[in-house]
């Protein structure tokens, strides 16, 4: 027991150290968030996924707000956003698998979904909500599909990338944003309504 009470203790002190407790729960979503919209269609490779992983795509807290991410807990983001983005070598899944599409988690290489995994799995990991660490769809101005993380703070919504080390604020992307996980369920996926204004705003910059 006394081990058990010891675990979590130290587990609120990490999570403590990462998300301001105080507003963590009450803070409102900031003007710089994603707008979603109704479920969606699922990626196939993410459904193919869930039926491996069904512990990773459990339903969650509805109307959560997102949490407040301190200094630490941003210094923890970008360092496993670069240090993933170096230890993982861009491979597609016809390459890896001989399929077109397969989401798992790299084993020294994979393509952008398989970076998104390991990324959110190794933050969950640290303390960070799985609502607030959402898959994200978008399309790069060439018209190519990719995949994206979603950190939900009271900040706004921020971007990892494999494409760039750099932590950003998902408008100062150049994509279009399409559609992501649910931050009440892991395994739907919500619309995002205001995704392509982003994108005309950023390639007119």
């Amino acid at each position: 027991m006394a081990r058990m009470i010891g675990a979590k203790a130290g587990a609120a002190a990490v999570l403590a150290l990462l998300v301001s407790s105080s507003s963590a729960f009450t803070a409102s979503a900031s003007a710089s968030s994603m707008k979603t919209g109704g479920v969606t269609s699922q990626p196939i490779g993410h459904y193919e996924f869930c039926q491996t992983h069904k512990s990773e795509c459990r339903a969650g807290v509805r109307n959560q707000a997102p949490a407040k991410v301190t200094e630490f807990g941003w210094s923890v983001v970008r360092q496993i956003n670069a240090s993933v983005n170096r230890n993982v070598t861009p491979m597609t899944d016809k390459e890896l698998h001989g399929k077109d599409e397969y989401w798992s988690y790299p084993d020294g290489a994979g393509d952008c979904e398989d970076f998104v995994l390991l990324k959110r799995k190794k933050l969950i990991q640290k303390g960070f909500a799985a609502g607030d660490l959402l898959i994200t769809v978008v399309r790069k101005p060439d018209g190519e599909g990719h995949a994206v993380l979603t950190l939900r703070t009271t900040e706004g919504d921020y971007v990892l990338d494999n494409l760039n080390n750099e932590v950003k604020l998902w408008k100062q992307t150049p994509y279009r944003y399409l559609k992501r996980q649910a931050s009440f369920h892991a395994g739907r996926w919500v619309s995002i309504e205001n995704g392509e204004a982003v994108m005309v705003s950023s390639v007119g910059q």
